[in-house]
């Protein structure tokens, strides 16, 4: 192995899902808010959480926040607050 093997072309598409829905992009880092907006979600009811298989909880991401989208992420998202009967 070279190192030419270990260099990860980050121009290349990625595919993730929010919500279990697959979407493919180029641009890697983006806001919490507008994937939000790309599911179609109302970012002022939902926040943007990760799911990772070496996690027990999923990551939350604040509306502002700039997310690194990895090859195969999967988001969801969860209502901010939810009213119990």
């Amino acid at each position: 192995m070279n190192h030419a093997d270990n260099i990860i072309d980050i121009r290349r598409p990625v595919e993730f899902s929010i919500e279990d829905r697959w979407y493919t992009t180029a641009d890697r880092r983006q806001r919490a808010i507008d994937l939000l907006r790309l599911a179609g979600i109302d970012p002022s009811t939902y926040e943007l959480w990760e799911i990772r298989r070496h996690r027990p909880l999923p990551w939350r991401y604040h509306a502002d926040a700039q997310v690194l989208i990895r090859s195969g992420a999967r988001f969801v998202a969860i209502r901010k607050n939810a009213d119990v009967v």
